[in-house]
């Protein structure tokens, strides 16, 4: 596999995507000790030339965590025992990341409440206004 599948018009080139394997952290017995199962992608959004300006904007401007000031996703990958589907699984959540850039937000159209709604909610802060009013302290009269 030499690109990674975003959509029929973008594919990520392999020389793009830098993955390091590390030990995992957790449980896991004797094997987590000795094998390095766990995988580190990153990939650089800025310098990439496979990604077009627009989704390139949506995603360095996006709130994930993944994504660094610098605009680079880092991955890790870590639920599998094996180094392989490690892999695969930090890749197929790189390309479902570029995925949800890819779709155009809808446009918020603001709107305004109803009168209905207005009165609604003001003779409800009157009625409540009523309810605490009566809480007041008694009086012998």
């Amino acid at each position: 596999m030499d690109t990674l599948e975003i959509s029929d018009a973008i594919s990520i080139p392999m020389s793009e995507i830098v993955m390091n394997a590390v030990r995992s952290q957790g449980a896991g017995g004797q094997n987590v000790n000795k094998v390095a199962t766990a995988i580190h992608l990153r990939f650089d959004v800025r310098d990439s030339a496979a990604l077009p300006d627009r989704v390139k904007h949506r995603l360095l401007s996006s709130s994930d965590h993944r994504i660094t000031a610098e605009g680079i996703v880092i991955i890790k990958s870590q639920a599998h025992r094996s180094q392989d589907r490690n892999r695969q699984a930090a890749l197929s959540r790189l390309a479902e990341l570029v995925q949800s850039a890819l779709r155009e937000p809808k446009r918020r159209i603001p709107t305004r409440p109803s009168k209905q709604a207005k009165r609604k909610r003001l003779d409800d802060k009157s009625r409540r206004g009523a309810v605490k009013k009566s809480r007041g302290k008694v009086s012998d009269d």
